[in-house]
């Protein structure tokens, strides 16, 4: 192998290793920004932002100066090097600049401030390594054509920018898949300075810089008029691109399970798709740069690919489907799903797109620009496309509409000559047509006799209201994420109450997540009590309107926030925070389970102040269970566990942490419920006395630590839940009952692990009692494994009676069990008296300090005497 094609290849290497290393740095600094601007659709406008701002920056300022060196090596070297070095700068700087960036965004925010901070940040904090990048590209083509010993010659770049951006396939990846869930962000920012560090040191030891009297000219103002109308068409089409791919991107989120994995495959197929159409003009359109014909079908085609790509999305949901059927069942076969959309959506734009950038580019040069100047532009264009498409077409527009403009857009560059034939007027009329007629880009599921009460799109999420046949409204995001309905208020309700009962006093409550609203207006029933709830999406709190029951009371506040960025940047003291039942695997709630924001919030509660993390465990597995148990118990190491609710189909468990680490005081707890127009809202959804209460605590200080065991906690530095959690979603390898009874049996408590000693005789009887009620509970739910629902009074009565008379015996204070057995005893009393009578003794004798049950009896005594 001859020297040149030797260094050629080591060109190629080198280009694709930096790729590697940029799009490890990408996947990393969104994850890292997401934690300030607390979602991960947001940090990742942000930063593509930042990173084609940077390039764009780059390519201009230094793109000319490499061009005319005669050292473009040391150039190369100097790039990659600074590269390196600054990003290994940021590992340091990071939580520095994310507590700032906290700090200058404000606790509440308005949208043009909060994107001007989000945008303009990540540019500064980025730029000195983007800015390099930028000229790595323009360098490495400089020493690719002396190491053909062709500097005078005009070679296609398409090479280059083709092991470039398979190298960021590679890169995004290895990242996603690999590298982080495995050593965390940190280290892997730290394989790519690696990389970097290694590209420039070979470069300085592969290529000898010498004299050259090929370096480029600056080019005259005849050619950079004749460059003119080709570096437009490059910024229009940078700008497009990545139009294209944001636009994409939202909408498929819909349809997709929208986790970190998802992001990962969608920029993976539009690199793949890029590279293969700069590859493809390598190999077949580089030797005919100078037919003027090429660039208007190129554009055409693109214009065309980019309304397939849309027209793909309408049936996404169904394609989806078939994937699904091809492929099996299974986490591997849901995201060959994932993927199967992502190249229906981005295969043949991306090719494409590809192929017009390497055209553009050579084209460009051949006009007498450099190639750091058309890069720069073409990125410079694209810098712009986020904040454009993202954050004003989307909710102004739609995606139907938007993604109409971006086809549109490319058929609009080509030339007055192209227009006069039908190879354009084609694509147009397509792009007519699906303006006119085509359903709107949305994907709500809407069961028979349902119909949607609400549908926006925001900058971050598309939010609905559906209501079903029965008048049940649901509120979903991206139409995959519930969050909860209007027949879940008892649910709801309990997971306000039961914190707020735990605490002797409270006066000023936080609720991290709004949802429905159902939970945080609950708690505003509690006289005197100040309620803020903290919600990120001002399009979920519009929709929660539609499930408040009565006007909102004058002490409830909504404030449209970032929770993790509230906790620390408001300074205000909590009596009681309760943090709402994210589910793990969407975007950016990974981040609510993680050490610091849990100890973030230890820092806002008030002395002697509660604090409650509800978890859906239908949508998590035992594992991620125990790293969010062990995050948890580092802030709160003497936490306890609770249920909601008892049921066996969407259980949700709930962490409770004191500020002060004590036990809680029964008396104090007696008193609350004494104050009957406190507890009286709490009542009617269950907690009518004190064992309801302290009876929904499964797990001790112990029990916790036990069940923690050696899992990895959850940090800002290695988001372990972001990237486990996605498991069960994309493919359950059980059911929550399962889960719920698995755990019930590895955890435990006992009485004098949840309250203080009493002297007081009534209250001494507690832990006899409360142990009782602990282990009716579990029988409990044992019990309801077996049951099958029947609206057959008869037939359910025979399923469960002698189960929930066996739960009394064990406790009488166990209400979950008498009250079904009370209410179907009195129904029964309609068709069998005798029936209902022996019921309802049964019950009177295994708690005769009730008075339900001997009055359902004298009152069946009493219609019997009348009876004719």
């Amino acid at each position: 192998m001859g020297r040149s094609r030797a260094l050629r290849i080591l060109s190629l290497a080198l280009m694709t290793a930096s790729g590697f290393a940029g799009l490890g740095y990408q996947i990393v600094w969104s994850q890292q920004c997401a934690l300030w601007l607390g979602h991960e659709s947001a940090a990742v406008l942000a930063v593509v932002t930042a990173f084609f701002g940077g390039l764009a920056a780059g390519a201009f300022a230094l793109g000319s100066r490499v061009a005319r060196s005669a050292r473009p090596a040391r150039w190369y070297a100097a790039c990659e090097l600074a590269i390196g070095l600054w990003s290994l700068l940021l590992l340091a700087l990071m939580p520095a600049f994310t507590a700032g960036a906290l700090r200058i965004t404000g606790v509440q925010p308005s949208p043009a401030w909060q994107w001007s901070v989000a945008f303009l940040g990540t540019f500064l904090l980025f730029l000195p390594a983007t800015a390099a990048m930028g000229a790595t590209l323009p360098a490495m083509e400089r020493l690719a054509a002396r190491a053909h010993g062709q500097e005078d010659e005009q070679q296609s770049i398409a090479a280059l920018y083709a092991s470039n951006t398979l190298g960021a396939v590679a890169g995004v990846l290895a990242a996603a898949f690999w590298l982080i869930p495995a050593i965390g962000l940190g280290r892997t920012a730290g394989i790519s300075v690696a990389l970097n560090l290694a590209c420039g040191l070979t470069a300085l030891m592969a290529f000898r810089d010498r004299p050259s009297h090929a370096a480029e000219i600056p080019p005259s103002a005849t050619k950079e008029e004749r460059a003119a109308p080709v570096l437009a068409r490059l910024a229009i089409t940078g700008f497009l691109g990545i139009a294209f791919e944001v636009l994409v991107v939202r909408v498929l989120s819909q349809v997709t399970e929208d986790t970190v994995f998802t992001f990962a495959l969608l920029l993976a197929v539009y690199l793949i798709g890029s590279a293969a159409g700069a590859a493809g003009y390598q190999r077949w359109w580089a030797r005919r740069r100078a037919d003027s014909t090429l660039t208007d079908r190129l554009l055409v085609a693109l214009g065309a690919a980019c309304l397939l790509g849309a027209a793909s999305l309408w049936t996404a949901e169904a394609v989806k489907a078939f994937a699904l059927r091809v492929f099996g069942t299974g986490i591997v076969a849901a995201m060959a799903a994932e993927a199967a959309l992502a190249i229906a959506a981005f295969a043949p734009a991306t090719v494409a797109m590809g192929a017009l950038f390497s055209h553009l580019s050579d084209r460009a040069r051949a006009r007498g620009t450099s190639f750091g100047r058309a890069l720069g532009v073409n990125t410079l264009g694209a810098a712009a496309a986020p904040a454009v498409w993202g954050v004003v077409a989307i909710p102004s527009l739609g995606p139907k509409l938007a993604l109409i403009l971006v086809a549109a857009g490319y058929l609009a560059l080509t030339s007055r000559t192209a227009w006069r034939k039908p190879i354009v007027w084609a694509p147009a009329g397509v792009a007519l047509a699906l303006a006119l007629f085509a359903p709107p880009l949305r994907f709500v599921d809407v069961r028979a006799g349902g119909r949607i009460v609400s549908y926006r799109e925001g900058v971050m999420a598309a939010v609905s209201v559906v209501e079903d046949a029965g008048g049940v409204a649901t509120l979903r995001i991206n139409n995959r994420q519930q969050e909860g309905s209007s027949a879940s208020y008892r649910f709801d309700a309990r997971q306000a109450w039961l914190p707020l009962l735990l605490h002797p006093a409270p006066a000023r409550a936080l609720f991290l997540g709004l949802g429905t609203g159902v939970t945080a207006r609950a708690a505003a029933e509690a006289p005197g009590l100040l309620v803020d709830a903290v919600e990120l999406l001002p399009e979920v709190i519009e929709a929660s309107a539609a499930f408040a029951r009565e006007p909102a009371s004058p002490r409830f506040h909504v404030i449209a926030a970032d929770a993790r960025r509230y906790v620390r940047a408001s300074g205000a003291r909590y009596d009681v925070i309760v943090s709402d039942n994210f589910h793990p695997a969407r975007s950016g709630s990974g981040a609510l389970y993680t050490v610091e924001h849990f100890q973030a919030v230890q820092r806002g509660l008030s002395a002697g102040g509660v604090f409650c993390q509800w978890l859906p465990l239908h949508q998590l597995d035992l594992e991620t269970l125990r790293t969010i148990v062990q995050s948890f118990l580092i802030a709160f190491p003497h936490g306890w566990a609770m249920l909601a609710n008892n049921s066996l189909e969407t259980p949700a468990l709930g962490l409770v942490g004191r500020a002060d680490a004590s036990r809680f005081d029964a008396a104090a707890i007696r008193d609350r419920f004494a104050r009957a127009v406190l507890s009286s809202p709490a009542a009617r959804i269950g907690l009518e006395d004190e064992f309801a209460l302290l009876g929904s605590f499964i797990a001790g200080p112990a029990a916790l630590q036990r069940f923690a065991g050696d899992a990895a906690a959850n940090t800002d530095d290695h988001p372990i839940v972001a990237y486990r959690a996605p498991r069960i979603t994309y493919a359950p390898d059980s059911q929550p009952r399962d889960r719920l009874l698995a755990l019930l049996h590895e955890v435990a408590i006992e009485p004098d692990e949840l309250i203080l000693p009493a002297t007081d005789p009534i209250l001494s009887s507690w832990p006899r009692r409360l142990a009782a009620y602990w282990v009716a509970r579990d029988r409990f739910i044992e019990s309801g494994r077996g049951v099958l629902p029947s609206p057959r009074l008869r037939e359910m009565l025979a399923q469960v009676r002698e189960p929930l008379l066996a739960v009394l015996r064990i406790s009488p204070d166990f209400r979950p069990a008498y009250d079904p057995l009370l209410a179907m005893a009195t129904a029964l009393a309609q068709s069998d008296v005798a029936g209902a009578r022996h019921l309802l003794t049964a019950l009177a004798q295994i708690q005769p300090a009730r008075i339900e049950a001997p009055r359902a009896i004298s009152a069946l005594e009493t219609d019997s005497a009348s009876a004719p």
